[in-house]
């Protein structure tokens, strides 16, 4: 980025450590979809959303929990298969409870697909948990030790999720990971169950985690995860925290979709990594993922939601307009992405869009009219600006259509006359 052009404070001056690179996994398919306002998507649509994962290099994704039944058995096998059919570069995880009914069909879609699912065990472990749930500690050792230790035999990748990490005693958690560790789980994961955590909660967590698997000489063996939700509006700043504090994995759902009001959004969650410079994969298709799961889990996306709403990158200030359009007319694209906005358009396949409304000026109508391939006559042109200026909103591209073909066809009958 040129200096003269952009002076930032991002990067000036005292700075943070820059992150290091970070593997993504996808949850929208199991976690997301426990939304309760959300429709669950035919197996089509997600064959699709997986198929947009693998493209937009999304490390893994979790397809499901076949342990809630046949018809999670039967999603969970036919993207297994999928991924395995079509050569995807994405691998594939399931969740689990820590209890082998819901191991078993899992160990059998890989064994069935010739694909190493990776099992993603998940166990309540903080004090409240266990007080409402009346467990006792030595029980919750038992139930991880036999839990992993049937993935691990079985041959195939084991992650040890514990729920509500942010809130367990570090005593038990300790515990916990060194059994999982002994029996050899690949990876922990880290989970803000109920959106407790703060940036500096997630800091403190993983720099526990990450020296107690040192001392345990085993942090090259056992990769660490974040798993955030949303409840305090922080996930996707405490993802960021994760990766910063060194997690090697961090989750999250497309539109952060989930339990209550959510999880950490990838969507967003890629769009910073990939403005950190962390992320160098091409994300222009990435509008067409958060597009399909919107529609196809019936949640609908914010007009202000950054990126993917639909008043992202759309404008109807004059200045602000202005200010764009100049910028295309010195044919820099660069520039024009990125004068009224800290994200460029592009990227992530969207586009500045200037429309006309109450605040607008001339310049607007002018653009809007040339982008359409319509001539900007003076008098077209004060005819739209005229309407407009009447209004409290914008105007739709139909109103604005409809003042071209009257101001046309009162230009034919003049000729006529």
């Amino acid at each position: 980025m040129d200096q003269n052009i952009v002076y930032d404070w991002n990067v000036e001056g005292a700075q943070r450590p820059a992150l290091p690179r970070v593997e993504l996994h996808d949850e929208t398919l199991r976690d997301g979809i426990q939304c309760p306002s959300v429709t669950d998507p035919s197996i089509e649509t997600k064959a699709d959303v997986v198929r947009k994962l693998a493209a937009l290099g999304v490390y893994s994704v979790n397809v499901g929990l076949p342990g809630a039944g046949p018809r999670a058995v039967a999603d969970s096998r036919t993207l297994v298969e999928l991924v395995r059919d079509e050569q995807l570069p994405i691998r594939v995880g399931c969740a689990a409870r820590t209890h082998p009914n819901d191991i078993a069909p899992i160990i059998e879609i890989s064994e069935a697909t010739g694909v190493p699912v990776e099992i993603m065990t998940f166990l309540g472990s903080s004090p409240i948990r266990m007080l409402a749930e009346s467990w006792e500690e030595p029980r919750l050792l038992e139930l991880t030790r036999t839990a992993v230790r049937l993935g691990v035999s079985a041959g195939l990748p084991v992650s040890f999720v514990t729920e509500d990490t942010v809130r367990s005693h570090p005593t038990t958690l300790r515990r916990l990971f060194d059994v999982a560790v002994e029996e050899g789980a690949q990876r922990l994961v880290l989970c803000d169950t109920v959106g407790h955590s703060t940036p500096p909660g997630v800091r403190n967590l993983v720099g526990f985690v990450d020296h107690h698997l040192r001392g345990l000489g085993v942090r090259d063996q056992v990769k660490l995860d974040w798993h955030g939700h949303n409840d305090r509006g922080l996930s996707l700043i405490n993802a960021l925290a994760a990766v910063e504090a060194g997690c090697d994995r961090v989750h999250g759902t497309v539109l952060g979709i989930g339990e209550r009001v959510g999880n950490t959004p990838l969507d967003l969650l890629l769009v910073n990594l990939k403005l950190e410079g962390v992320d160098t994969h091409d994300l222009t298709g990435l509008a067409a993922l958060v597009d399909l799961v919107s529609e196809t889990v019936e949640v609908p996306i914010p007009v202000s939601y950054p990126v993917f709403g639909r008043d992202a990158f759309r404008t109807g200030t004059g200045v602000h307009a202005a200010a764009v359009i100049k910028a295309k007319a010195k044919g820099d694209d660069w520039l024009a992405d990125r004068i009224y906005s800290g994200v460029p358009a592009s990227w992530f396949g969207r586009h500045q869009q200037i429309e006309i409304g109450h605040q607008s000026g001339v310049s607007n109508v002018r653009y809007w009219l040339e982008a359409r391939g319509i001539a900007p006559e003076e008098s077209l042109i004060q005819a739209i600006f005229d309407v407009a200026k009447a209004e409290n909103r914008l105007l739709s591209d139909d109103e604005v259509l409809q003042i071209v073909q009257r101001s046309h066809s009162g230009d034919e009958h003049q000729a006529r006359a």
